[in-house]
Order: C-alpha cells, then sequence, then structure tokens
C-alpha cells in the first residue's frame, strides 16, 4: 500500500488501508497523474464478511490500488483486534472530495450505475456545487456480464475518462471493474455503492452524528427495511471479531 503511512491492516483477513481522508485523496491524485489503471475498493463490515465465502472479491481487495475503511464497524473491529486504524474514510464521502479535486485539476468524471435517472441527478447536484466539473457521461448500465460491451462503448465514446464512479453495489461493482478496465482507458475506477443515490438526493443520508456513532446502518435499515438481509452480516461480524479477538489473546505467551 502507498499511503503515507504505507500501513495495512487486517480485519478478518481483508486487507484495509490505514489512510486518512486527506491521504486518500492525495493517493487518487497521484494514482490518476501516473497514467496507469488503478482502482479504489471501500469495503465495511458487510464486505468484509462476503470475502470469507468469495475469493473473487477477497483477490479484487488484495490487488487494488486502494482499500479505504468506508464503515465505523472496521474501526471498532481494529481497536478490539489490537490493529487500529486512524479514520473512517466513508466511500460516499471520498467520492464528493474526488469531485472537488476533479474540478481543481480538471479531470474528467464518468458516472455509472443507480438506478433509472440516478446518475443524471447525481451530476446535476454536482455541477451545481462545482460549476466548471468536467462530467463526460452518465449511464444506469447494466452490471451483469451481458451489460458489459455497451457500458464500455458508453464510456470509450465519452473520451478519454479519469475518474469512473461504478455503483452497482458490491460485489458485482468490484467484479464489473476487474472484468473491464483493462479495456476502457480510465485512470481511476472506484466502486462506489449507494454513493450516486446519497449525492443524487433520492436517498436521504444519515445525519452526520449518527454517522459518527457508527449508527448509519441503523438508519439506512428503519429507512430501507428491505436491506434486513444485508445487514444480517452485521451481528456476525462482531462475533467474528471477537472470536478473533480471544484467539489472539490465548495464542499470545
Amino acid at each position: 500500500m502507498d499511503g503515507s503511512t504505507g500501513r495495512s491492516v487486517r480485519i478478518l483477513g481483508c486487507r484495509v488501508d490505514d489512510v486518512t481522508m486527506a491521504e486518500a485523496v492525495a493517493r487518487c491524485d497521484a494514482l490518476i497523474a501516473s497514467d496507469r489503471p488503478a482502482d479504489v475498493i471501500t469495503p465495511n463490515a458487510e464486505i468484509v464478511m462476503a470475502t470469507r465465502r468469495d475469493d473473487a472479491l477477497r483477490q479484487s481487495i488484495e490487488r487494488c490500488a486502494l482499500s479505504i475503511p468506508d464503515g465505523a464497524g472496521l474501526l471498532l473491529a481494529g481497536r478490539i483486534l489490537g490493529t487500529p486504524l486512524r479514520e473512517q474514510v466513508a466511500g460516499t464521502d471520498l467520492c464528493v472530495e474526488l469531485a472537488a479535486l476533479a474540478e481543481k485539476r480538471g479531470y474528467s468524471l464518468f458516472l455509472l450505475g443507480g438506478r433509472a435517472g440516478v446518475a443524471e441527478a447525481a451530476a446535476g447536484r454536482l455541477r451545481a456545487v462545482h460549476p466548471t466539473l468536467r462530467i463526460v457521461g452518465v449511464y444506469s448500465g447494466d452490471a451483469s456480464p451481458a451489460g458489459d460491451a455497451a457500458a464500455r462503448h458508453r464510456i470509450r465514446a465519452a473520451g478519454p475518462v479519469d475518474i469512473l464512479f461504478v455503483a452497482f453495489g458490491a460485489p458485482r461493482q468490484e467484479a464489473w471493474i476487474a472484468r473491464n478496465q483493462a479495456e476502457l482507458g480510465v485512470r481511476l475506477a472506484i466502486g462506489c455503492g449507494g454513493a450516486l443515490d446519497f449525492i443524487s438526493g433520492k436517498v436521504a443520508r444519515a445525519p452526520r452524528w449518527v454517522r459518527r456513532a457508527g449508527f448509519d446502518w441503523l438508519y439506512r435499515l428503519i429507512r430501507q427495511p428491505w436491506r434486513w438481509r444485508r445487514q444480517r452480516a452485521l451481528p456476525l461480524f462482531v462475533v467474528a471479531v471477537l472470536m478473533s479477538a480471544i484467539r489472539r489473546r490465548f495464542a499470545s505467551p
């Protein structure tokens, strides 16, 4: 990992880079300037648990240029396991910061994914805040391999793309990036999950104090009850972290 500390930790075997938001943005800037394809992954507790049964996702995280600590649960787990992380770097916040960076540097941005109309609405919101931001394309697309060719055509037709937001949700967005990035000429791709929903205003984000307290998952569950199936991973994550901490304790001399 090439962040300013050069430090990564393991949360239940999943690589998470110990970066602050400022360091993550600087790292992304350097990756774009290097003119080599790179990707950013945003692990949270659900994704960490998914890596235990999804080897392709685990390998994508191992290979990616930057693996940010997206969820507050990872910070808690790091403290329990004796491998603390300095700061939560939420994927949505990183996308907002990357939009600001793109305007400042003149980087081009393409928004891929989300439900119909979400990418367009997110683009409108971003342009309202960053009037000179170059958003060169938006496309809802299809996360399945059957939709790859159409998405690649849209992105290549948009011209050189410096930053690509891919909002298909994990692990589909990571699989999409792994399948397609080499053929796109995109400098930096980030799997951003529900970021476009939040940026567009289509889905309300938890208040800042709720996010800081680590209860944004509960806020989303209350507003989107259908998420309960996905969030069954959260108590399993807590149990797995505690069991790992106990094993480490008894394994220590």
